[in-house]
């Protein structure tokens, strides 16, 4: 297996705006937190909150195109969504594979999320299986 426990990733991404409108046009999810910057606002957040499925894009990004070995499929994530990210928010991306269990062919990845005011926005654990 080529990957090693305690091996620490990093990644940065920012959600642009053709992310955001990709998001939009490919799932249609126009619910007024998401489109609406008055309505957000009014709701207390300081703008147009993002979806928070842009952030497990960005997982699948990272399992699929920049773990050392192409040969995994995801097999389960949580996410936990501490705080709201905005439209051209730079999220840091953390991971660190947490454990490898050969005779099951499966790899636990910690990860979390940090935005440009070093505030943890997202987190949770991947469970890939090695195929």
């Amino acid at each position: 297996m080529m990957l090693e426990k305690n091996t620490k990733y990093e990644i940065s991404f920012i959600i642009s705006e053709s992310i955001y409108e990709g998001f939009i046009q490919l799932f249609n999810d126009k619910n007024p937190l998401h489109v609406n910057e008055s309505f957000a606002i009014e709701k207390g957040f300081k703008g147009k909150v993002m979806h928070g499925n842009i952030l497990n894009g960005f997982l699948s990004y990272f399992i699929g195109e920049c773990l050392p070995i192409k040969n995994v499929i995801i097999l389960s994530q949580e996410i936990k969504y501490n705080k709201p990210v905005y439209l051209n928010d730079r999220l840091l991306f953390t991971a660190q594979v947490h454990d490898i269990f050969e005779s099951a062919n499966m790899v636990e990845i910690k990860f979390s999320f940090t935005n440009s005011d070093s505030i943890k926005v997202a987190k949770g654990n991947i469970n890939i299986g090695i195929i």
